[in-house]
């Protein structure tokens, strides 16, 4: 497994992953089909170029997806039962079409879980920069994690 087990997480540690993604228009589009999403903000050029952007913006939800997506492979890969909540989502920039987005994650807290003995509970603090290193999305996760088998 390429995930961390519980134990193996610390208060402050953090990570810089080096996945990172440029977003396609397809990407974009195809988020927002399989969403219903019909925000003409994400979807129509002519009505976009006359928003405060000039432009049509990624939709934030494909922008949060993919931050936590790419930190998967290095902190939760095959060692968690589960998303228990996602708090203090906030998108400080607005994403485009050609945008690469990076992230980092830091630990916030952890707890062991007080129903579950062989699992314990870790608040992820994620990080979404674009190329140009501007923040575009934060957002607390807090993760089920497995604790290490006996």
């Amino acid at each position: 497994m390429a995930g961390l087990y519980y134990e193996e997480f610390q208060v402050g540690m953090e990570f810089r992953h080096a996945l990172t993604r440029t977003i396609t228009e397809m990407d974009n589009v195809l988020f927002c089909a399989m969403t219903h999403n019909p925000q003409p903000l994400h979807l129509d050029e002519e009505f976009s170029k006359g928003t405060m952007y000039g432009q049509r913006i990624v939709n934030s939800l494909f922008t949060l997806g993919l931050v936590i997506g790419v930190t998967v492979g290095e902190t939760t890969l095959g060692t968690t039962l589960g998303n228990l909540g996602m708090t203090d989502i906030r998108f400080k920039k607005p994403v485009f079409h050609g945008d690469t987005i990076r992230a980092v994650t830091r630990i916030r807290e952890m707890r062991e879980s007080k129903s579950r003995p062989d699992t314990g509970l870790v608040v992820f603090e994620h990080f979404g920069f674009n190329q140009r290193d501007e923040e575009v999305c934060y957002c607390l996760r807090t993760g089920l994690m497995r604790k290490r088998p006996a």
